[in-house]
């Protein structure tokens, strides 16, 4: 069985179970960079101390994407969608904690080889445990 083949086994198990959570203390200057990266002129959180909403993408994602890839070694990996439900706005000195958990996984054969369809859910709390933001992601690796 192929390095990445062993990794999806291993992902297959882990679905429905929540990773450890991370926490995440919000800064200014974060949301600042947020902002011009994405060139999101409205003037609301133009100062940064409210980020918009789809801030709450990045928060996590590079970790869990690490560790997605230290346990599979995918040739390539393409995002195939994002759903985003928002409920509290994030604010500069906001403590955010993420808990990613893998939802699904699915494998099929395509032209370019073996491919899997991977479904990830993160749920976003503050520091005084209120939901703020709930986020389902497919990618496909292949």
């Amino acid at each position: 069985m192929s390095e990445a083949l062993a990794g999806i086994e291993k992902l297959k198990s882990m679905v429905g179970v929540g990773w450890e959570p991370r926490e995440y203390p919000i800064e200014r200057e974060m949301v600042r960079r947020f902002i011009r990266a994405v060139g999101d002129t409205n003037p609301k959180w133009r100062d940064g101390m409210i980020a918009p909403p789809t801030f709450v993408l990045a928060i996590g994602f590079e970790q869990f994407v690490d560790d997605l890839l230290a346990m599979v070694s995918f040739k390539s990996v393409l995002m195939a969608g994002t759903e985003l439900e928002c409920y509290q706005p994030i604010k500069t000195g906001d403590v955010i904690t993420a808990v990613f958990e893998v939802s699904g996984l699915r494998e099929r054969e395509g032209e370019m080889g073996r491919m899997a369809f991977l479904t990830f859910e993160s749920t976003c709390k503050n520091q005084k445990h209120e939901l703020v933001a709930r986020c389902r992601q497919m990618v496909i690796g292949y």
